[in-house]
């Protein structure tokens, strides 16, 4: 099927969705100057050519989402997107406007803290954490004098940023699982679906219904049971395709 053609079918399946849900991985953040993992130039494939890990085109503090961001945002603006679970730490789906009550950052986010106890989640700043003289407050740091504790419940804070080894945080765990149940449309972006639990959404989607859209530059293992496959640029794809959602729900 040629592209225009697909992507005007996957617009009018959203336009007709009752549960649209997208799962993004750092292909989405590409645009914004950050690099992906298993793209050409990402930071495993580098590694596996025994390369140092590609350069920042913009420093931490100065990247911002990028229209791929913010055409999701126009799809949970305009009531399609119910829910957006992402594997990205960088905090750009927030900084575009999701809530976080409809979004699960499944591998945290880096400007913020969460509760061991309560699990509430804090800016840095919020709680007075100072990374300079408390360091990244990792799961497994050690534990020093003075820190701040949680605001509300007095508990250990640490870093909402999974590390290897580190457990997902059940609630958005559990709020990703039970939206990828639901969903009527599950749209992968920029994900080449291999870490899991994360990855296993679109196989949980699929089991209960959902017709499975995958928009990702390198292959996935997920695209054999794929009701559309695009393996162009993001932008290239997701724009037209919510440009065509508007007009069809107006």
């Amino acid at each position: 099927m040629e592209l225009n053609k697909k992507i005007e079918l996957a617009a009018q399946w959203i336009a007709n969705a009752d549960h649209l849900v997208a799962f993004t991985g750092a292909g989405i953040s590409t645009h914004s100057g950050l690099p992906d993992f298993r793209g050409p130039d990402g930071v495993w494939t580098r590694r596996d050519k025994g390369l140092p890990p590609p350069k920042m085109k913009v420093p931490w503090d100065q990247v911002k989402p990028n229209k791929g961001h913010f055409a999701l945002y126009v799809l949970f603006k305009i009531g399609k997107l119910k829910y957006l679970i992402s594997q990205n730490v960088d905090g750009l789906h927030a900084k575009s406007g999701i809530p976080f009550e409809k979004l699960s950052e499944l591998h945290g986010n880096q400007y913020f803290m969460r509760c061991l106890g309560c699990g509430k989640k804090f800016r840095f700043e919020e709680v007075g954490w100072d990374k300079q003289i408390w360091g990244n407050g990792y799961r497994t740091s050690q534990i020093r004098r003075g820190q701040p504790k949680c605001p509300k419940c007095d508990g250990r804070l640490i870093s909402s940023i999974v590390n290897f080894g580190d457990p997902l945080p059940e609630d958005e765990l559990y709020k990703a699982y039970e939206h990828s149940q639901k969903a009527d449309i599950f749209f992968v972006i920029g994900s080449s679906l291999v870490v899991s639990p994360a990855a296993n959404m679109p196989g949980i989607a699929k089991k209960n219904g959902a017709k499975l859209v995958i928009l990702n530059l390198g292959k996935t293992p997920y695209d054999n049971n794929a009701d559309l496959r695009f393996f162009q640029d993001i932008n290239k794809v997701l724009l037209p395709i919510v440009t065509k959602v508007k007009q069809k729900i107006k």
